[in-house]
């Protein structure tokens, strides 16, 4: 969901005195209200059920993936989980790829590392990994 600036202003300002005293409180109030429990819960739902499409490249595949997660900022899944739901919902001959240009396991790498090869790969060519 976007948010004009103006619908987020108005919505701050909705808030009457100085009850608001922090960005933490701001920030709880916000997700309170437009990303409700039953919301994260679809969303963490439809992350976790991630897969690349059967004509997806490395590219379209990360970028829908990241899609994803901004479109459910209160997921909470870390860093590390996020690349393993990634790689565990890459296509057999994706993933191969992957791990034969991380010399081993991509899985073995640090986060860091999987990371910067991940979108090495995927910068290189949109069509390699179809």
């Amino acid at each position: 969901m976007l948010l004009q600036s103006g619908e987020a202003k108005r919505w701050l300002h909705s808030f009457k005195g100085n009850n608001l005293k922090t960005w933490d409180e701001v920030l709880k109030k916000f997700l309170k209200k437009y990303f409700p429990e039953s919301k994260t819960a679809e969303g963490k739902a439809t992350i976790s059920l991630f897969h690349q499409f059967l004509e997806e490249s490395l590219s379209e595949a990360i970028e829908r993936f990241h899609g994803l997660l901004r479109k459910t900022p209160t997921h909470g899944f870390s860093e590390p989980i996020q690349l393993n739901i990634f790689i565990d919902g890459l296509r057999p001959q994706s993933k191969k790829l992957l791990d034969a240009s991380a010399e081993g396991k991509i899985k073995l790498k640090t986060l860091e590392e999987a990371m910067e090869l991940i979108e090495n790969m995927a910068g290189s060519d949109t069509t390699i990994l179809r």
